[in-house]
């Protein structure tokens, strides 16, 4: 497939009302939307899973182009994925892009995607560190992998929006999830305050937390 005929698939599918809704969302005006929803691109993304290369040389104009590029590639075992998670990183401009892009390869290969999670919360990149933040948290919130969260979220510059909002999701899932270690964490004041109230605001919003327990992050407030 050629680019014009990408762009051509892409112009079938769009919806005028959904670009405008998703516009507002993005709150980013210099994302380029044709306004084409999420099931249609993944459709469209596993017609190029075999010839990344040809997909990978279109440029990135649109949102649903660099969409469909991220998908194409975490549909690769992670071998082949781990060829491609740099180049897939370095096109991410916006939360949503950002948190659509969860390859279910890693989900296997937690231990040896390790290093990349490294990598990416020590770069000065607001969406590195965010793509960092947010595979921990769909794919290592487990007992095992508390110490690193804890570890990647000291680490997070979250004087950046966008890293600020992330490391408070993990958090809120860390206290959803391992209530005693979340709660821990917080009380070792190692989060600023915004980023420490924001986590309590987001799990007291949390239908998997008891009233006492949502009480009781009320207390710890700063």
């Amino acid at each position: 497939m050629q680019y014009r005929q990408l762009l051509a698939l892409l112009e079938e599918n769009a919806d005028s009302d959904y670009r405008t809704f998703q516009k507002r969302l993005l709150k980013n005006d210099s994302v380029n939307l044709l306004g084409v929803r999420i099931p249609a691109l993944r459709k469209i993304a596993k017609q190029f899973k075999d010839d990344l290369e040809n997909l990978f040389a279109f440029p990135d104009e649109f949102y649903e182009v660099t969409f469909i590029k991220l998908t194409a590639a975490s549909y690769l075992d992670y071998g082949e994925f781990t060829g491609y998670v740099d180049k897939c990183v370095a096109l991410i401009d916006n939360w949503a892009t950002c948190d659509c892009f969860s390859p279910k390869c890693i989900a296997k290969n937690r231990d040896s995607f390790l290093p990349y999670i490294d990598k990416y919360i020590n770069s000065e990149n607001e969406f590195y560190q965010r793509f960092a933040l947010t595979t921990l948290l769909h794919f290592y919130v487990e007992e095992a992998y508390l110490d690193k969260i804890f570890q990647t979220i000291k680490k997070a510059d979250t004087g950046q929006y966008y890293v600020y909002m992330a490391a408070a999701w993990l958090v809120a899932e860390v206290l959803a999830k391992y209530y005693r270690s979340g709660v821990e964490f917080l009380q070792s004041g190692a989060l600023d305050v915004k980023t420490h109230n924001k986590a309590i605001q987001k799990a007291n919003e949390s239908f998997r937390l008891s009233e006492e327990q949502k009480n009781y992050l009320k207390e710890i407030k700063r």
